[in-house]
Parts: C-alpha cells; sequence; structure tokens
C-alpha cells in the first residue's frame, strides 16, 4: 500500500467503458481547479478506437480512444490512474489486467457486486505489487484543488458549495460514496476542507482499509487532521485502533461508526452495502465506537455530534498554530452545457434543421401530425402516408389510391432499361444492395423517367395558356424540344400502352375533372397524325393526371400546385416506385448467383 500522497494537479486517468457524465464531470472539475491539462489521458472502449469529443472549460478537446488497456497504457505512460467502469461481470478481469502493467498505480473499481473470490485475489496481487485499489463498489476518491474520480463529490454546485476546489486541511475515509459528499459537505461548514477523500467501497472485501488511508494521511504534511466514517459490519475499524494503539498515528482522528440503530431491530439488519450488516456484538457499531474511542479517536455521541467534534478539533488545532486555514480563493465559472441552458431558458440557439412533416419527440412518431398508431388502427396505405410526408395533408381516397396505382405501374419496366441494367452490372460485380440501388437510381434523369415533371410542367404551361395542340407541338418544335410524355419505342395508335388506358379509366371514374388529361388526348390526336408511335405514355399520363389530381381535389391553391411540379414531386413517384424494381433485380442477380458481368464484345463497334 503507498504510504503518501495518491493523486496530483498533474495526475492522469485511463477510463475504461466510456461514460460520458463522469468524464465530463471530471474534466470540469479540472477546469475550476485551473488544471493545465485534462485528467483523463485516453479512453479504452472495448472493440473501439478513434476519439470522443469532450469540453475542457470552453475549449472543445478530443480524448483518444483504445480498444484494449495495453494500446492505452502503452499510448499515454504518464497516466497511472485507472477508472474502471465495467459492470460487475467483467470488471474483475479489466482491473486486473489494468494491475499488470508497469505504468498503472491506483486502480478504481465503481462496479458492485464483484465476486469475493475475485475481490481477493486483485487485493492479494495489489498488495504484492505496491499498488493501491479503491473499490470495489466505490464512487472512488478526490484530490481537492487537484483531480477526482469519476462522479465523486456529485455535480459542480455540491463541488463549489464544497470547497473541494482547493485543497484543505482534513483527511477523509469513509466507506459509504453517497455519505462522503454529505461529510464534504460537513467539513466543508466547520474547516477549512478537506485536502484528500477516499471511499473505499461497500463490499465485505475492500481493496483498501480505512486505516490504509489514515496511515497515508499521517505521512501528507497538508493533512492535519483525520475524520473517519465507518459502519457497522466487518472489523476494518479494527485495524485503525490497532494502529491508534500503536502510535502509528499522530495526527487528530474525529471518526463515528454509523449503524447504531441496529440493535433496535429483532433480527439482523442488512444496510444497503454488502458488508453493512449487524453479526456478533464485536461487529456492532457501538463496539467499534467504543473500541476507537478507548484508543485516542475523537468520538462523538452520536452521528448529529459529529460535526461540532470536528469543529472543535479544527478550531483547537487553529488555536495551536498547527493549522493556518487555507484561505479562500473564487473558482472560475464553469461553461454551461447548450442543451442544459436552452432547458432553463438561459440561451436561445438558432437551429440548424426545419422539418414540417414529421416528429419523432414525443411517444410516437407523427406524420404531418398524425400519430403512428392512427395511421396503423386506421389502415393508412403507402398512398396515405405519400400525401402526409410529401405534401403534409391527408388526400382524399381517390386521390392516395391514385398515387398507389402509379408506383404499381412504375415499379419495373424489365431488366434491359437503364437504372435496372446499372442495378444488375452492380449486383454482379459483387456490390452491396444500397450500392447497386443507388447506381440505378443515378440513372434517372430527362432522358429515363423524368419525363412525368416535363410533361406536367409543359402540358399545364400549355393548357393554362389556352395554346391549341397544334399551336402547342409546333412551338416545341421551333425550341427543339422533343414533347414530354408523347412517343413510344413499342407502343403505337393500333399498340395503346395498357398503363395509360388503365390510369385513364380511374380517373374518369373517379376524378372531378380531368382536363389536363384532355387535353394531352388532343395533344396526341395531333402528334398521332404525324407518326404512328407518337402515343401518350405512360409519362404523360402520370404527368397531366397528377395536374389533375391536384387542381380538381380542391386541397391545393395555385401557387401550392405550381410549386409541387417545379420543385419535381411527380418525379419523386417515379424513383419511389422503380426502386422497388430495382431492388427487386439486385436480390434476383444475388439469388441466382450471377458472376461479374462483361459487356460482349460483338455488342461493341470499334472504330479508329
Amino acid at each position: 500500500m503507498a504510504t503518501g500522497q495518491l493523486f496530483s494537479k498533474t495526475t492522469q486517468a485511463l477510463f475504461y467503458n466510456y461514460k460520458q457524465l463522469p468524464i465530463q464531470r471530471m474534466l470540469d472539475f479540472d477546469f475550476l481547479c485551473g488544471r493545465e491539462t485534462p485528467s483523463v489521458a485516453g479512453i479504452i472502449n472495448p472493440g473501439s478506437d478513434g476519439f470522443q469529443k469532450l469540453f475542457f472549460g470552453q475549449e472543445e478537446i478530443a480524448i483518444p480512444v483504445h480498444p484494449t488497456i495495453e494500446a492505452a497504457c502503452n499510448a499515454h505512460p504518464t497516466a497511472d490512474v485507472f477508472i474502471n467502469f465495467a459492470s460487475f461481470r467483467s470488471a474483475a478481469a479489466s482491473s486486473m489486467s489494468a494491475l499488470k502493467q508497469p505504468t498503472i498505480r491506483v486502480v478504481a473499481i465503481i462496479a458492485e457486486g464483484v465476486p469475493e473470490s475475485d475481490a481477493k485475489q486483485l487485493i492479494s496481487y495489489a498488495r504484492a505489487n505496491n499498488k493501491v485499489i479503491i473499490g470495489p463498489a466505490t464512487v472512488g476518491g478526490i484530490q481537492a484543488g487537484a483531480f477526482k474520480i469519476g462522479d465523486t463529490a456529485g455535480t459542480i454546485d455540491n463541488i463549489i458549495q464544497c470547497k473541494l476546489y482547493r485543497p484543505g486541511s482534513v483527511g477523509f475515509v469513509s466507506k459509504s460514496g453517497g455519505m462522503s459528499n454529505e461529510m464534504y459537505n460537513t467539513i466543508a461548514r466547520v474547516t477549512d476542507g478537506i485536502y484528500e477523500g477516499i471511499a473505499i467501497g461497500g463490499d465485505v472485501f475492500p481493496g483498501s482499509t480505512l486505516s490504509d488511508h489514515i496511515l497515508r494521511f499521517n505521512n501528507i504534511p497538508q493533512v492535519k487532521m483525520m475524520v473517519v466514517l465507518g459502519e457497522l459490519g466487518g472489523k476494518d475499524e479494527y485495524s485503525l485502533v490497532e494502529a491508534l494503539k500503536q502510535g502509528k498515528v499522530q495526527k487528530p482522528v474525529v471518526a463515528w461508526v454509523s449503524g447504531t440503530c441496529a440493535r433496535l431491530f429483532k433480527s439482523e439488519v442488512q444496510f444497503g452495502h454488502a458488508g453493512a450488516k449487524s453479526g456478533g456484538e464485536l461487529e456492532s457499531a457501538q463496539a467499534k465506537n467504543q473500541a476507537l474511542r478507548e484508543a485516542g479517536a475523537i468520538v462523538p455521541t452520536s452521528y448529529e455530534a459529529l460535526e461540532s467534534a470536528i469543529k472543535e478539533t479544527f478550531d483547537k488545532l487553529a488555536e495551536e498554530g498547527k493549522i493556518s486555514p487555507v484561505a479562500e480563493i473564487t473558482p472560475p465559472p464553469i461553461p454551461e452545457d447548450l442543451k442544459t441552458a436552452i432547458k432553463s431558458g438561459k440561451v436561445r440557439a438558432p437551429t440548424h434543421i426545419i422539418s414540417t412533416i414529421s416528429d419523432d419527440r414525443g411517444e410516437e412518431p407523427c406524420y404531418a401530425g398524425v400519430p403512428m398508431s392512427t395511421i396503423i388502427e386506421q389502415g393508412y396505405g403507402v398512398g396515405d402516408v405519400i400525401s402526409l410526408l410529401w405534401f403534409k395533408r391527408s388526400l382524399p381516397r381517390y386521390c392516395t389510391q391514385f398515387i398507389e396505382i402509379c408506383i404499381m405501374l412504375c415499379a419495373d419496366h424489365g431488366p434491359c432499361v437503364s437504372g435496372a441494367h446499372n442495378s444488375i452490372v452492380t449486383a454482379r460485380a459483387g456490390k452491396d444492395l444500397v450500392s447497386s440501388l443507388v447506381s440505378g437510381l443515378l440513372t434517372i434523369g430527362p432522358r429515363f423517367g423524368g419525363a412525368i415533371d416535363d410533361a406536367a410542367r409543359y402540358f399545364k404551361d400549355a393548357c393554362d395558356r389556352g395554346l391549341t395542340p397544334y399551336e402547342f407541338v409546333e412551338g416545341m418544335k421551333k425550341k427543339g424540344i422533343r414533347v414530354p410524355g408523347i412517343g413510344h419505342r413499342i407502343k403505337s395508335r393500333d399498340n395503346r400502352d395498357k398503363r395509360v388506358q388503365l390510369l385513364q379509366k380511374y380517373a374518369h371514374t373517379h376524378f372531378p375533372s380531368v382536363k389536363y388529361m384532355e387535353y394531352a388526348v388532343q395533344v396526341e390526336t395531333y402528334t398521332l397524325s404525324k407518326a404512328n408511335n407518337l402515343v401518350l405514355n405512360v409519362d404523360g399520363a402520370i404527368g397531366s393526371l397528377f395536374l389533375d389530381l391536384l387542381s380538381g381535389s380542391g386541397m391545393f391553391t395555385k401557387q401550392e400546385i405550381d410549386e409541387i411540379v417545379e420543385i419535381g414531386y411527380l418525379n419523386g413517384l417515379f424513383v419511389l416506385a422503380r426502386s422497388i424494381g430495382l431492388i427487386g433485380h439486385t436480390f434476383d442477380q444475388k439469388r441466382l448467383k450471377q458472376p461479374l458481368y462483361r459487356h460482349p464484345w460483338e455488342d461493341v463497334l470499334y472504330t479508329k
């Protein structure tokens, strides 16, 4: 066991098992104390590496993350404290691994419930190799004004109230982490504060004992008096009794063993800690308090009188000139986290993204204000979800059903079109689903798929301006623009596209008005007079009918309709629909285990 001070203002630690809050609390304490370097040198997160961003005062810093204890110790040879936030299942193995590292001097084990046999092995190894274990089942410890372990001493507000941002004159040791926080406050009220505080942990076999730390404090010149808070159960306090009797402790010790109420119960009492249970008379709080009192410790008559006993001891030392109370300082303010400041209403921060279509902050996600449960319970379809997320309103059923029909009709057009071809080639190259899908989607544009938007734009403009089919078609010809939505490689006057006929039939049956589709049919009549294959194709049918849907439903203003067409909503239908087919082609090639595709030589015209 170490014989002097464990920590200093330059102590650095390795933190095992990333926990954002306790690490940030350590760094905030560092800033409060005026440390020049962060107390956390590195983080060990098994299987991970990289960096974690945290704050050191106002400065954002990147703390390295290492996959193993060995890698972290090699990278940070001056970090000699290992703070273990592993669960009780793995705490023993990771702690032993840390103890075996030559650079590690102190190991703090936060986990509660570490098997006693494992704890004994850790203790034995640590003592044989002159290393220190704090815990298991501990909150850790603190060197006032210098270094603290994890969540020790709680919030920054509590740390400031307890004057832990600068060293005092009192050494404190306890079994309980929660009671440590209480005692830091008590000691700060009646003395100049603590110099070092340790919570050894409440398990039956702690890695270090109360007397281990009292003997250390006795060797630290800045510590002028000690305070001990024990508890019933076990015999740890008796090692302190022997140290006092043997004259190993020359400084005043104020002590109290809690649990005197156990005698009021008829049966054996188990308090919060594994080691805090009433056993024989020797392990009772009364017997320990009496033994400490007889050995020379200052032991009050009750816990309520402990504060007065500490005050009297401190005041006496001050009167004798053995203590020069530490001068008070004003610690720097800790910058408040933005989230906390916003929540408390102290600052206004601009947002970076606006969303008007969905919200997942409540109990369940909402699409345009409609809860997910309502969407399922009321039998909404894919078209309804599209109407909510794209148009931010619930469209009539005939509209959403039309959207679904468009998706079904456009889902696939065989393996030879450019998008499907690209997805197939990519899948056969061994790429993943997303890569194969994106490869096909990237071909969608003015020549493949994009004609829906253009058909809607040109048909709408011509119809709204009252152009005759002749004026529209010939005007487009003068501009050198082919009429979008007109023409097909296979379909003709005598071989109509069944998809177009189905869409037209549905619209005639359900739509209040089909003026844009009728205009498109008039254009088709004129173009067919020029060539037999200049028929209205599925792009033109969807484009014109979607205009009828938007205007005929009565749910959109003229400005909204213009915006929907301009933004490219209709092409979104093709992208959504064709994704279904492209995914199908990708799965098909992988299921068939097709080899890498190579285009045949005979299909290439090689020229000079």
